[in-house]
């Protein structure tokens, strides 16, 4: 099956696109897909048909009306104007992409299901990742779709607790003793020789899928696009993708301009942030991460360098850090006063929404969409520490007057 080939977003060699592979042979830096051809959007359709024609349709097996199409019900996530909110913090035209509304509860599952739907086409029957987190999970969801094995490996650290939502699909499990950013070179190694096609968070068709959160804020916008779109950054290949979407609608024509993205990191893991404030290259090695947003605490993000590299050569990128704190007030403040509940992490966009808007550099009369990567139960840390619970107690016969006066 011919396929296009990758390329570098580093040195801009072709690499062969029949083969699996997410990194440059000659550079290390992150491989993607070229250019799509454009065209309609087909509405009510899953993700991988709805947009296939932003996609690479011939490497995913999208060819043909029989063609199988992998799916969970991933996408179509809810777009929510938080005007009280918005308001209070002088952002009136304030959204949230609720992310969290995927099938396991995250933004992953866009790009796990574009990963596996790669997998299968090429003829794998393992599909793995490298996560303790939302990525593990949906790589394991996924993997049980498609009737493949799902490989999960771990830092042999991690709370038995925090994998039993992973175990639940039944992957293969493995705690892995070392250093964790070494982990996710050698499982590149390992994935070919192995015959495990390990789609980690800067795979190339991971990407992809995860592109169409720009291509869907389009679509929901009227075909209009907001002023800046906040994230939290990790990895780095989740802004990357948005990036991807946001430009490739551009060079096609559909809108005149890209949108500003700001990326958010935790004060307490913040390597990427902390390189573009100090004009660096290539983000440093963070230390031991300390902050309660643990989804977006890495210390070595694959696609730091990816991302400076390309706010340096001019792309609208920013980046800036927010306090647990902040992370914390804002959580509250989306359960509470909008009814959305997001993890720690998902609600720092918010957070630095609030900060950049006070300093000035987001207007009042500015679009701003802050995209919630995950729903609430994904990390139930902070429920179980501190959660403020207010329970009144009384007999049946005291009832009527307790709710009069509580009202």
């Amino acid at each position: 099956m011919f396929v296009e080939n990758l390329l570098c977003t580093g040195c801009r060699r072709e690499v062969d696109g029949g083969l699996w592979q997410a990194r440059c042979p000659e550079c290390g830096e992150p491989l993607e897909v070229g250019p799509p051809r454009g065209g309609s959007v087909l509405d009510g359709a899953p993700l991988l048909v709805r947009f296939a024609n932003f996609l690479p349709r011939r490497a995913l097996g999208l060819e043909g009306p029989a063609a199988p199409v992998l799916s969970l019900g991933e996408g179509n996530t809810p777009l929510l104007h938080l005007e009280t909110i918005g308001e209070r913090i002088g952002l009136p035209r304030l959204f949230v992409k609720v992310e969290g509304t995927n099938p396991t509860g995250s933004f992953k599952d866009r790009g796990s299901v574009a990963g596996v739907q790669r997998a299968r086409a090429l003829g794998f029957r393992a599909v793995g990742t490298v996560s303790t987190g939302n990525m593990a999970s949906s790589m394991a969801a996924y993997g049980a779709r498609a009737g493949m094995r799902a490989v999960v490996l771990v830092s042999a650290s991690i709370p038995r607790a925090k994998l039993a939502p992973i175990a639940a699909y039944n992957p293969l499990l493995i705690g892995v003793e070392g250093d964790y950013g070494r982990l996710y070179h050698l499982s590149l190694e390992l994935g070919p020789k192995l015959g495990i096609a390990f789609v980690n968070s800067d795979d190339p068709y991971r990407v992809e899928g995860q592109k169409t959160l720009a291509l869907e804020l389009w679509q929901q916008l009227r075909r209009q696009l907001p002023d800046a779109v906040v994230v939290p950054v990790s990895s780095g290949g989740h802004m990357a993708a948005l990036l991807k979407g946001f430009k490739e609608l551009h060079a096609l024509g559909y809108t005149e301009r890209v949108p500003r993205l700001i990326g958010v990191q935790a004060a307490g893991c913040a390597p990427i942030a902390t390189a573009y404030q100090q004009g660096a290259d290539t983000p440093a090695a963070w230390g031991e991460p300390r902050t309660i947003a643990k989804a977006i605490a890495n210390p070595s993000p694959p696609s730091g360098r990816r991302l400076l590299q390309a706010a340096k050569n001019g792309a609208p990128l920013h980046f800036v850090t927010v306090t647990d704190e902040e992370i914390m007030a804002a959580y509250w403040r989306l359960a509470h006063e909008a009814g959305v509940f997001a993890q720690p992490d998902a609600a720092a966009p918010v957070a630095a929404a609030q900060k950049l808007a006070a300093s000035g550099l987001l207007r009042p009369d500015e679009t701003v969409v802050a995209i919630l990567t995950g729903h609430g139960t994904k990390d139930l840390t902070p429920l179980e520490s501190n959660a403020p619970v207010s329970l009144r107690t009384c007999t049946l016969d005291e009832l009527p007057r307790v709710l009069e006066r509580a009202l």
